[in-house]
């Protein structure tokens, strides 16, 4: 049986060899788990002179929630190594405890955007209120990653009154993949607040970034709001197969009936995930005049849309049975 203690010797032997790729490689050697000596080679692996190994060390104490290993994680988002930065900034974003928030609020604000994305990142999850005026400051930055982890922070906070800057960045910023996170952060408006951002979403639905019409789609079904409907009907005749697979999964959870026909025409597309998506949707609607197009994709040389069909069709003889 290996003697613990002499494990604990052998790998402190190991991270101070000359070799950095020793050093690296011990750090991967060390026990998962919050025992104190395994914690303290970890952080102190955290300044090492080697990129690698300082960056290994970072991934490895993803989960430990410990004091000092946060205290040193924290100003390593200034690291000089892209690598250990990365690693240090994903490790932060797995922090669950709100407590931890006031070590990198102020690494929010900071005038290098690498930082200042990492900390937003990091704090998205935490939901600490003080993030609140340095995310709604970053969602203006210069910099795309910036007002992209910001726009995350304030879709945690789900705060109204941002509201108004999440739907300027959903229509109007000059990144695809922003508008895409800030169409997204939509869907965490509450039921009151709804209405305020049906506009913005309707109109992502025309965005010329088809992630994003898919996106619309998906925000506009997750919010279930049923007068988007004829919007969604008509994004059922996108280019994009992933937009209309997104649009009918979303006149399905909102049981828009009036998307019928257009939701029986994509029983018969040549890209089965929509076939699959609208025999769910058609089920939803309840509608028996779907009936016979069923019957019909029951048949379908794809297994799976077989049988999503035959299940729809049970959904629909029971209403029409009750």
């Amino acid at each position: 049986m290996t003697n613990p203690f002499t494990e604990a010797n052998t790998l402190r032997t190991r991270l101070a060899d000359p070799d950095a790729e020793v050093r690296r490689v011990a750090v991967l050697d060390l026990p998962y788990g919050d025992e104190d000596d395994y914690i303290e080679l970890l952080t102190a692996a955290l300044a090492d002179e080697a990129a690698t190994v300082r960056a290994e060390a970072a991934h490895a104490l993803e989960g430990v929630e410990e004091e000092e290993v946060v205290a040193a994680l924290v100003p390593m988002l200034k690291d000089t190594d892209n690598a250990v930065r990365e690693a240090v900034a994903k490790t932060l974003a797995e922090l669950k405890e709100s407590r931890w928030g006031s070590l990198l609020l102020g690494m929010a604000s900071d005038a290098e955007p690498g930082v200042q994305a990492a900390a937003l990142r990091a704090l998205r999850a935490l939901k600490v209120e003080a993030a609140y005026a340095p995310a709604l400051n970053a969602s203006a930055s210069a910099d795309a990653s910036v007002r992209r982890e910001a726009v995350g922070v304030l879709a945690y906070l789900r705060k109204p009154a941002a509201l108004p800057t999440l739907t300027l960045i959903a229509t109007q910023d000059a990144e695809a993949d922003v508008r895409k996170v800030a169409v997204g952060a939509l869907g965490f408006a509450e039921p009151a607040n709804v209405e305020e951002v049906i506009p913005a979403l309707e109109a992502a639905l025309k965005d010329s970034a088809w992630l994003v019409r898919e996106e619309a789609a998906h925000t506009l079904g997750k919010l279930k709001l049923g007068r988007a409907a004829d919007k969604l009907a008509e994004a059922m005749n996108d280019d994009y197969w992933q937009v209309r697979v997104a649009s009918a999964r979303a006149l399905g959870k909102m049981r828009a009936v009036a998307a019928l026909d257009v939701l029986i025409d994509a029983l018969t597309h040549t890209v089965s995930n929509l076939r699959k998506e609208a025999a769910i949707a058609l089920g939803e609607l309840g509608d028996t005049r779907a009936l016979p197009a069923l019957e019909v994709a029951a048949n379908d040389a794809d297994p799976d849309v077989r049988k999503l069909s035959r299940i729809a069709l049970g959904r629909l003889l029971a209403v029409q049975g009750a």
